[in-house]
């Protein structure tokens, strides 16, 4: 998959300054996986591609699908302008580093907890913020803004499926960096 075709310049970018972030965070924290990672660019509207799987080694994109944001983040704001809160009962997305956790048989359906490793989310345990499938996120990319979470990274069962795969696969616990 070549990365220039799906995204723009900018959003290469930043994926490259989270990838670097990723990587000295692992180097230094081993029960992380070195190999995979998962980044989320808010920054890309909620209608495009923006859940990214990351092979560290390779430097590549290896997945992409579309994900949901908080109702609580919208600001109703032209420019695509979201905001982000850790509180609870806030229904808004959490920027920062969170690892992804066992998962659980939810409302959902199985669902990977998410513990938050900064400040910025470290109430996700808290706010019970998982990564989830639900059936109304569509698959393919939309030219209009897609239904959102209470808070939770949520796709589309599909996609799901494969980051799943990855999850149950490392040997270790893959990162997943949500920013803006």
């Amino acid at each position: 998959m070549d990365d220039k075709d799906i995204l723009s310049e900018i959003e290469i970018a930043r994926l490259a300054e989270h990838v670097s972030e990723i990587k000295a965070y692992t180097a230094t924290n081993h029960k992380y996986s070195s190999k995979i990672a998962f980044l989320v660019d808010m920054k890309i509207k909620s209608g495009k591609n923006r859940f990214f799987v990351y092979d560290l080694e390779h430097d590549q994109i290896l997945d992409q699908g579309l994900v949901a944001h908080g109702s609580g983040s919208e600001t109703g704001i032209k420019g695509d302008i979201l905001q982000f809160s850790n509180n609870p009962n806030s229904n808004c997305t959490s920027l920062g580093r969170y690892s992804v956790e066992k998962p659980y048989k939810g409302v959902f359906g199985k669902a990977f907890r998410l513990a938050g490793l900064d400040e910025s989310n470290n109430n996700a345990m808290k706010r019970a913020i998982v990564l989830h499938s639900f059936r109304e996120v569509p698959y393919d990319e939309q030219g209009y803004y897609i239904i959102n979470s209470h808070g939770c990274p949520m796709v589309n069962d599909l996609f799901f499926k494969r980051l799943e795969k990855f999850i149950e696969g490392s040997n270790s616990k893959i990162l997943l960096s949500v920013y803006y």
